[in-house]
């Protein structure tokens, strides 16, 4: 038999549902956002492919990165690391910034595809960042969510996000 949840329960999970890792993290490639979204204006999907048809955004593989890089289209070191991974067919090891406690169910295709809500509201201002955060930009807790789904009209039964 399962017990209700209580308040010291949600609070518990409040605290557990910091969506962002908790330690820093070093990216291998110093991605330049500032000029690949701002600048060059490609969308978030173009390297997070799976963000409107799957539960995580996903990292970018290296087929994507070689669409524009298998040459090199400046002097940049962190662009040589890129090109020389190309060409040497290694997947950059891309470090994810967020992470989910396994008790709790997101999908990027619910949220990013079928509600349209912005990358931004989640992830912030990434396409300012000339080089790749050692943190998230936001760091999200499930008050963020119950707010983003009472703006809304969403759900917040505790099922609906807690598996």
């Amino acid at each position: 038999m399962s017990r209700r949840p209580t308040a010291s329960d949600a609070a518990l999970a409040c605290a557990a549902l910091l969506l962002a890792c908790s330690a820093e993290v070093k990216q291998p490639v110093a991605y330049n956002h500032r000029l690949h979204v701002g600048k060059l204006e490609l969308a978030c999907d173009l390297c997070h492919e799976t963000s409107t048809s799957g539960e995580v955004a996903g990292l970018p593989p290296l087929s994507t990165c070689a669409t524009c890089h298998g040459e090199a289209n400046g002097t940049s070191a962190e662009e040589r690391k890129v090109v020389e991974a190309v060409r040497d067919g290694r997947e950059i090891p891309w470090a994810r910034l967020y992470e989910l406690p396994r008790h709790v169910y997101f999908t990027h295709r619910r949220h990013v595809a079928t509600a349209r809500i912005a990358c931004e509201r989640c992830h912030g201002e990434m396409r300012a960042q000339a080089r790749p955060p050692p943190a998230a930009l936001v760091a999200l807790g499930m008050n963020d969510c119950i707010e983003c789904h009472r703006e809304r009209g969403a759900g917040r039964d505790c099922a609906t996000c807690h598996r």
